[in-house]
């Protein structure tokens, strides 16, 4: 997610300072070299350090400039797709392992947070999973029975307890997670950042990699003033690394999320008093939740294009004056979006992309815990471990998706067609 000067974030405007990060300046050596400051790139980096391995982080622009510092803030547990669709895919023993470790995240994340006293304002206060039709009340069943086969405490909601708990009334019912919880998005990677620097990592802002080229037995990674020789590299850039390497960007799909928060709001709202996270079975995700001050911070799908101010934000005010009728005229403090990359079928990537090159992309909207709690995962693979013992199975050789240069008509369609199914599933007659 890059931001734009249209836009005014509301975790810019409230996050912990950034730590000193310089530019590369000359020649450097280094076990691993990771490009890209965000959550992937950090933690990786933070447990390679940990394990006294030495490791240089190249981030073109700061510490969380994309996604890590511009998402919505929701630590969720799991991923798109169930046990059986992962063994489906992936057998029997991939598939249970990366089943697991989704499962996994949100938890990791926070005792990650807890271990290392990052203050972002973690707050494990659950998630809701909400349905506002017969098809989603449906989803929202299976899935529930799906987590308490799993031992988890997981809550169904009817209809009056999902709207005591969330405040609004434009959904059918749903289940809540004790798992999921939220974050301050920046001030969680900044917070990445410095203890990673403090574990005895080199963190580089400014310093876009340019290049990379073999070097004997090693690669090194070319910044405009400077240099990294090491003996892996990690791409950890979200399937955005311009030109660092032929055809990676065309893996994956960018998709604008655009997002807005209110002024605070007093306890009397009553708009999701008990801090849970909320999204939705619509096909067009909505997410919301509060921050720290009370805020309601909301998003959904954004345009085609980059957001040009305030009005490309309409949706957003559609979508909030639906869930909760007494905020129609309440003002919007903060908009910001950014791409998120996604895969056709809603998979993360691990790419072999050569000997010693791995790339971590698309998360498909799960990425604050997924990449956080990836980290030792990436550690252990740049370490030397066999791939093939990793939660998430390397891919080889890159595998682009067809026709990608038509980018922008794959998400013009797919929203519209998106938008039409959801609305048939809500016309549909729901007997209760």
């Amino acid at each position: 997610m890059n931001f734009l000067p249209a836009q005014k974030s509301l975790w810019e405007a409230t996050a912990v300072a950034a730590p000193d990060a310089p530019p590369l300046r000359g020649p450097r050596d280094a076990d691993v070299v990771v490009v890209g400051g965000g959550y992937a790139g950090l933690s990786c980096a933070l447990h390679l350090a940990e394990r006294g391995v030495a490791v240089t982080v190249l981030e073109a622009a700061h510490v969380g400039a994309g996604a890590s510092g511009r998402n919505g803030g929701q630590v969720l547990f799991g991923g798109k797709q169930s046990r059986s669709e992962l063994v489906a895919r992936y057998g029997e023993a991939t598939g249970h392992r990366l089943h697991a470790f989704g499962a996994g995240a949100a938890d990791a994340t926070f005792a990650i947070i807890k271990r290392l006293g990052l203050q972002c304002d973690a707050v494990q206060a659950g998630s809701i999973y909400a349905a506002d039709s017969p098809a989603g009340l449906a989803e929202t069943c299976s899935k529930h029975q799906a987590l308490m086969a799993m031992g988890v405490d997981a809550r169904a909601l009817d209809r009056d307890q999902l709207r005591e708990a969330t405040g609004s009334h434009a959904y059918l019912g749903g289940y809540f997670n004790p798992r999921g919880g939220s974050v301050q998005p920046l001030s969680l990677v900044r917070e990445l950042a410095r203890a990673t620097l403090g574990a005895g990592a080199q963190v580089h802002e400014g310093s876009p990699a340019l290049s990379i080229a073999r070097d004997g037995a090693d690669w090194r990674v070319h910044t405009a003033h400077g240099s990294v020789r090491a003996r892996r590299v990690l791409l950890a850039t979200n399937g955005r690394p311009g030109g660092l390497w032929s055809r990676l960007n065309q893996a994956v799909l960018p998709v604008w999320s655009f997002q807005v928060a209110t002024d605070p709001l007093p306890p009397s709202a009553g708009v999701l008093a008990g801090g849970a996270v909320v999204s939705d079975t619509r096909r067009v995700l909505r997410y919301f939740r509060r921050d720290r001050e009370g805020r309601l911070v909301l998003g959904g799908k954004g345009t085609i294009r980059a957001p040009r101010g305030p009005q490309s934000f309409a949706l957003q005010r559609k979508t909030l004056a639906r869930l909760y009728p007494q905020l129609a005229d309440q003002a919007l403090s903060f908009y910001w979006g950014g791409q998120v990359s996604v895969t056709l079928d809603r998979l993360p990537r691990l790419f072999v992309l050569d000997e010693g090159v791995l790339a971590t992309v698309a998360c498909n909207g799960k990425g604050v815990a997924w990449n956080v709690a990836l980290g030792p995962v990436l550690a252990d693979a740049m370490s030397g471990a066999p791939l093939g013992s990793l939660p998430l199975p390397p891919a080889r050789p890159l595998q682009a998706i067809p026709l990608h240069s038509l980018k922008q008509i794959y998400t013009a369609v797919g929203g519209t067609w998106l938008r039409l199914c959801d609305s048939l599933d809500r016309s549909r007659p729901h007997f209760s």
